[in-house]
């Protein structure tokens, strides 16, 4: 079994390991993994914030065609994703509380900076001073926990104000969190309100900039390849025809969508450490070795996906050709953008509904294209999250309906 190295910027942040992410595999990590996997993200949960999505990836569209149509000038699309995937956490994990939407970006760029970020303590303990006089750990003792204690008041509150929830809203996240830290089946493992926020970190680091960058990778692999995006903006139009938008409802009708996948939003996942000794390919490793995953170099592996691995070839996932005896892909090792086992992350189900929602939309309202005399790279911007280096900024011209 693998556990996570106690990375000073992750324990920092998720309150002394009290999450899932950065957790050892103890009784605790255990428990809170079951517990969220049945009672926030599992897919009865995820489908109840369907609304949530549905609204947000309209309101996505009408933002684009808003500024498209009354400045002319080419859309930025990567922050109109990162704004989208923003208010849709926001809603989903502190109910609809459009004040909190510039704090709680401003905490999620701040977090995912510092969890990028090289501390010294991680490599060289006896010279971990050197943190603190380039300033870092100070950052890391800002905003985050006030504004976390302010959603939990506040939300303590309104339930003293009701004794009950309308039938017609929906719990969010916090709601849910509080629910199981009264619940004396998930006392011990919902304790403190430290274990809330904890939870919470990872809630908002997994679902805001991981979806807004796979959003925005597939937009620029699209745009580079007109005849892919052709395709594919093909099979969401001729499905949904004259609707306003397309609907969750609409998804698994859409196979093409689904096979638009390159390069991971992590492509380092979280990174594992061995809780024992152990052997691979005739090689000892001692336990407490830092394991990284390279998550984008598996994706493009060409022994799993034959020698154009690094192309833009959605067509590829449909039948993985047979390239002879090692076929990695049988056991669900040849695409790993999740991760893999027990530390994989428990949100996909969310992340996908999310992720999709937002392109099959892009693709079915707007057609895209590279300002004129405007290049479109592929630099990247180094993180736990890879976005990239430069916005992504776009025509984007309204599709006419017949």
């Amino acid at each position: 079994m693998s556990g996570r190295p106690a990375l000073f910027a992750a324990a920092r942040l998720s309150y002394g390991l009290r999450n899932i992410s950065f957790a050892s595999p103890d009784a605790f990590w255990r428990a809170a993994r079951r517990a969220c996997l049945s009672e926030l993200l599992g897919a009865p949960r995820v489908r109840g914030f369907r609304g949530v999505r549905e609204d947000e990836a309209a309101a996505l569209v009408d933002a684009i065609a808003d500024e498209a149509r009354t400045t002319g000038s080419p859309v930025n699309l990567s922050e109109k994703l990162v704004a989208a995937s923003n208010r849709i956490v926001r809603r989903v994990a502190f109910g609809d509380d459009s004040e909190a939407g510039v704090e709680v970006r401003a905490v999620l760029e701040e977090t995912q900076r510092l969890l990028g970020a090289f501390f010294v303590a991680d490599y060289v303990p006896w010279l971990g001073w050197l943190d603190v006089l380039r300033g870092l750990r100070r950052r890391l003792e800002r905003d985050l926990d006030a504004f976390y204690e302010r959603v939990i008041d506040e939300h303590i509150d309104k339930r003293g104000e009701i004794s009950k929830k309308e039938e017609d809203e929906e719990e969010d996240l916090v709601d849910v969190l509080l629910d199981l830290h009264g619940d004396p089946a998930h006392r011990n493992t919902f304790s403190s309100r430290d274990h809330i926020k904890g939870i919470l970190t990872d809630m908002l680091i997994a679902g805001t900039d991981t979806s807004a960058a796979t959003v925005e990778w597939t937009m620029t692999e699209l745009v580079r390849h007109p005849d892919v995006l052709a395709k594919a903006q093909h099979e969401v139009r001729s499905l949904v025809g004259d609707k306003e938008m397309v609907h969750e409802s609409d998804l698994p009708r859409l196979p093409r969508l689904h096979r638009l996948r390159l390069q991971p939003p992590a492509p380092l996942l979280v990174p594992r450490e061995t809780t024992e000794p152990c052997s691979m390919l005739g090689h000892a490793i001692p336990a407490k070795t830092r394991v990284l995953v390279n998550a984008k170099a598996i994706g493009l592996d060409p022994v799993a996906w034959g020698p154009d691995a690094a192309a833009f070839v959605p067509e590829r996932h449909e039948e993985v050709a047979d390239l002879g005896d090692h076929k990695p892909w049988h056991d669900g090792f040849a695409l790993v953008p999740f991760g893999v086992g027990r530390r994989s992350c428990p949100g996909v189900h969310f992340a996908t509904a999310v992720v999709e929602l937002m392109l099959a939309n892009l693709l079915f309202a707007f057609d895209w294209r590279v300002p004129p005399g405007g290049v479109l790279d592929v630099e990247e911007q180094s993180g736990l999250t890879v976005l990239r280096k430069n916005p992504l900024v776009l025509v984007a011209e309204r599709r006419r309906l017949p």
